[in-house]
């Protein structure tokens, strides 16, 4: 070791010898700076193979001939998107200008009631997975009257609306109470799961910034955990380090987590449970890992947290998930999934203030004054803070207890059935509410075809292929577990005779994007189907008294 060092010294002073000041400085600063802008370039958040292969896929623009190509395929795609917005639609005319005159109101209740019955698919039977949590004619009226009274306040103004911060603070507090919180414990109610899951990240992000000085964050999360996660690192410039899962539980890795784990990291991050697969990730072994190296550990409860919560008291295992555990220092939920409150709202919650600040963005020094806001939007829904307050009053813990019983006896049974059918397996070993399903001699997408056709709208999943049915208490009415179970079977049996055939329609496109290898035209084909999303076709615009 002696001799190479001694070797390099006598190579750099000979080198420099006989040069003149000005020489050896211009060498020494050229050097240094070479040798910093190959670090950089080197160590980036992607590595030199995947920054490559972008390159290289990134000449298809500049070759005419496949440029045009690729273009009119993505013009073709945009234009089935399109079509099939006209086709859901029927003979329901679109509306692209104001009208001359305001319609009357019962002009107006009908012609929402007619937009909110499209659609193909029968929510109210039980026949979608997820999307819908609940169904309570009595429920639903409340909360229209609920929002009729608390529609124009807004949180924003607290001395105009003290009533409306006072319940969103209750509901704050109730749910840290639900997850274990001591009086520490705080939080926020949000418009969603993005955003609760969004503001966990910017906080982390600015924690780790003030408190540790970390200039390049990193969370770690297993490859399950949800989007969202990967939303706010693009929205906040954070590196993902994504960890794979286990083989056969689908829960994440913990070896690769901690292995994962660098002086840059700012989170750690556990689903209770997964959206794709519904299994828990190990939250006690997460939480050790943050003791361990002193890094906060988020908790994304959001899909089924407020299932989580109630059933041990009705009688089922589940692990330890909140704030009982000490690494644990916030939790994502959504009332608006088991908590039945009306859609655009979520919690965030973490172990104490001192985190929470971290949260808020504030402006001192703005003409208009000085301005706080303690999560993403300025101006809130307070009929949505509202309508989630009364959705608790309204169940009360006996009311959510029996729910999640119900739902997680008709989960149990689903599952326990499916895994008697032939030709298909389950993912690792449901949580909560979610069972995916996946097939080792068959392509499943397949099966999902055929229970589309017969009315169930199931959400698929992808590397490897599956499909998942998120089990509500819609499905707890009797006999939608039944027809669901009978469907399977029936369709399996037809599969199973021809295991071979292809899959057709726009799960066969669903399919084949799995295979390109350049993602980013994977990802055109995802902006053409969210620019459908928002296509009016004026040639559809009349209405009875509109511009002509």
């Amino acid at each position: 070791m002696y001799s190479i060092a001694h070797s390099v010294t006598e190579f750099i002073n000979n080198y420099f010898q006989g040069k003149e000041p000005w020489q050896i400085v211009t060498i020494t600063s050229t050097t240094v700076l070479t040798s910093v802008w190959l670090w950089n370039f080197v160590f980036q958040d992607e590595s030199l193979l995947e920054r490559a292969k972008k390159k290289i896929f990134s000449l298809r623009y500049y070759i005419p001939t496949i440029r045009e190509r690729i273009d009119q395929e993505l013009n073709n795609i945009n234009q089935t998107f399109e079509q099939q917005v006209v086709e859901r639609m029927g003979t329901i005319p679109f509306v692209v200008k104001l009208p001359d005159k305001g319609l009357d109101p019962k002009n107006i209740l009908d012609k929402v009631t007619e937009c909110v019955q499209l659609g193909n698919y029968d929510w109210k039977s039980g026949k979608v997975s997820g999307a819908i949590y609940r169904i309570d004619t009595d429920l639903l009226r409340l909360m229209g009257d609920i929002y009729s009274i608390a529609s124009y306040t807004n949180p924003l103004h607290p001395d105009v609306f003290p009533g409306i911060c006072k319940m969103e603070a209750e509901v704050v507090r109730m749910a840290c109470n639900l997850f274990h919180g001591d009086e520490e414990s705080c939080g926020t109610m949000t418009s969603g799961g993005t955003e609760s899951i969004l503001l966990a990240c910017k906080t982390y992000r600015d924690y780790a910034r003030q408190v540790k000085g970390i200039k390049h964050p990193e969370m770690v999360m297993p490859a399950t955990a949800h989007s969202a996660f990967d939303k706010a690192a693009q929205y906040l410039k954070i590196k993902t380090r994504i960890v794979p899962v286990n083989t056969n539980s689908y829960t994440v890795c913990m070896k690769a987590m901690e292995r994962a784990i660098t002086r840059n990291t700012i989170m750690l991050v556990g689903s209770a449970p997964n959206f794709p697969y519904g299994t828990m990730d190990n939250i006690e072994a997460i939480s050790k890992l943050g003791v361990k190296y002193n890094i906060p550990v988020h908790v994304d409860a959001c899909l089924g947290g407020f299932l989580i919560c109630f059933m041990s008291d009705a009688g089922f295992n589940v692990p330890p998930f909140g704030f009982e555990l000490p690494g644990v220092t916030s939790i994502s939920a959504d009332t608006h999934k088991y908590a039945y409150a009306p859609k655009g709202s979520s919690i965030i919650l973490y172990r104490n203030k001192k985190l929470r600040h971290h949260q808020y963005t504030i402006t001192t020094d703005w003409p208009g004054g000085i301005y706080g806001s303690p999560t993403v939007s300025g101006s809130r829904a307070g009929g949505i803070i509202a309508s989630c307050w009364a959705a608790l009053m309204y169940f009360g813990y006996d009311g959510y207890l029996e729910a999640t019983k119900k739902i997680i006896d008709t989960t149990r049974y689903i599952e326990q059935r499916l895994r008697k059918m032939d030709g298909i397996f389950i993912f690792g070993t449901p949580a909560t509410s979610v069972i995916a399903m996946g097939s080792n001699d068959f392509h499943i997408y397949k099966l999902s075809e055929a229970l589309n056709a017969k009315g169930w709208n199931l959400n698929t999943l992808q590397f490897p292929s599956g499909i998942h049915i998120c089990v509500t208490y819609v499905h707890t009415q009797p006999g939608v577990a039944d027809q669901f179970l009978s469907d399977v079977e029936a369709e399996l049996r037809v599969a199973l005779q021809n295991p071979k055939s292809p899959v057709e329609g726009s799960l066969a496109i669903y399919g084949m994007s799995q295979s390109i290898p350049d993602r980013s035209i994977v990802g055109d084909f995802v902006k053409c189907f969210l620019d459908a999303m928002y296509f009016a076709p004026k040639n559809h615009a009349a209405i009875s008294n509109g511009p002509k």
